[in-house]
């Protein structure tokens, strides 16, 4: 009887033993996630780009780039290859889409539109022409926060809130994200990452996003058909006139000079 009682107190003692063992690795482990995750940089990355006139891919910085890579992002193409990724930020619409999805229809372009939660909310029509013709549509966020200001549950509601509404109202997934500003650090790509998401930056933009100091016209184009390049994600903004009044004309310039216009889908790197 005694051998049998000292067997039972044996074996809890080594059970016990062993739960807190575990107990002891387990707290480790979520100590060793702690810290890998705080050293996570959340340093804020303002992307900019150092145009040239040589039709060569710009400077878009190596470490700014490389960040971006190594968290599944793009901004340059194969720079073999005379393609266009041609993409629109939309936050609000100011009457040009129209005449920008007609100009896209007859030259059998297929563009993304970034677009935000306002824009989906007042401009539910346009969204859905746009899907009809084969455009992409990419998340804008919610919001049109920067993202490095954020915590992280906030920048999932920023993304996520948006795609889901885009999904209901659609039944359809986007899977492109624009980070608001041009903003981003390592900690965000990271979430936005892990949510499903490439984040795409630019190779080529330019001052054209307010409506009250509106670019040349003649000049605006002369500088987008100087800096076209290959493997080139092009941003244009959908509230600027001038982009409207010229867009037409840069397609066919640019197709004149060897470019061909290939969507997000396509993409080479």
């Amino acid at each position: 009887m005694q051998k049998k009682v000292s067997k039972k107190i044996i074996i809890i003692g080594i059970l016990i033993i062993a739960i807190f063992s575990l107990s002891i690795i387990q707290i480790k482990q979520q100590e060793m996630i702690s810290v890998s995750a705080s050293q996570i940089s959340n340093k804020k990355i303002g992307w900019g780009i150092k145009r040239n006139d040589e039709h060569k891919q710009p400077d878009v910085g190596a470490m700014n780039q490389n960040v971006l890579e190594e968290n599944n992002g793009i901004c340059l193409g194969n720079k073999e290859k005379k393609y266009i990724y041609l993409t629109f930020d939309e936050g609000y619409e100011a009457g040009y889409t129209t005449k920008i999805l007609e100009i896209l229809k007859n030259n059998d372009v297929k563009a993304t539109f970034f677009i935000t939660a306002h824009y989906v909310n007042t401009q539910e029509e346009l969204v859905k022409q746009m899907l009809e013709e084969g455009h992409i549509v990419g998340n804008h966020t919610v919001n049109h926060k920067s993202m490095p200001d954020l915590t992280d549950e906030e920048i999932r509601t920023e993304v996520m809130e948006l795609h889901q509404v885009v999904q209901q109202k659609f039944g359809y997934e986007m899977k492109y994200l624009r980070p608001p500003m041009g903003e981003f650090s390592e900690r965000t790509l990271q979430i936005t990452n892990s949510l499903g998401y490439k984040n795409v930056m630019w190779s080529f933009a330019y001052q054209d996003w307010d409506e009250k100091k509106q670019p040349d016209e003649a000049k605006s184009k002369e500088k987008i058909l100087k800096n076209l390049h290959p493997g080139e994600i092009m941003l244009l903004h959908g509230n600027s006139q001038t982009n409207t009044n010229i867009l037409d004309s840069i397609i066919k310039e640019a197709r004149n000079m060897g470019y061909e216009f290939h969507s997000l889908d396509e993409f080479e790197k």
